[in-house]
């Protein structure tokens, strides 16, 4: 079983800034990719960044230059630290992490979803 917490969502100014965090927690054997969705009212959900274990990183074009998405491998976490902010970001964040699993003949990839952060860009 794997849990996943997203915080760190709330009220921001347009320009302002916000820092989202997420921590994996459970059984794994180890965490392969992390990345970070948004969900806007009546939009589907999409990715907007991407790291991999070894730190390679991708942008979705919307937020390219404002977000920027890091990790704490000893401590199973994924940031996203969101700059210039505009009411267009407004949406639920979810994190998402790919874990290898044991299983008892070998192993396995998985992906679990956190339960989701609003985040609201508004004056």
């Amino acid at each position: 079983q794997v849990q996943v917490v997203e915080s760190g969502g709330g009220l921001a100014q347009p320009g302002g800034s916000l820092r989202l965090s997420c921590v994996a927690s459970g059984s794994f054997l180890s965490i392969n990719a992390m990345g970070w969705y948004r969900q806007a009212p009546g939009k589907e959900r999409e990715l907007i960044a991407a790291i991999s274990s070894s730190g390679n990183t991708n942008y979705a074009d919307s937020v390219k230059g404002r977000f920027t998405i890091s990790r704490d491998n000893p401590k199973n976490t994924v940031y996203l630290q969101m700059n210039s902010l505009n009411p267009e970001d407004t949406a639920v964040y979810y994190c998402n992490v790919e874990v290898t699993e044991p299983l008892w003949f070998g192993q396995r990839r998985v992906d679990y979803w956190g339960q989701g952060t609003q985040v609201t860009v508004s004056s």
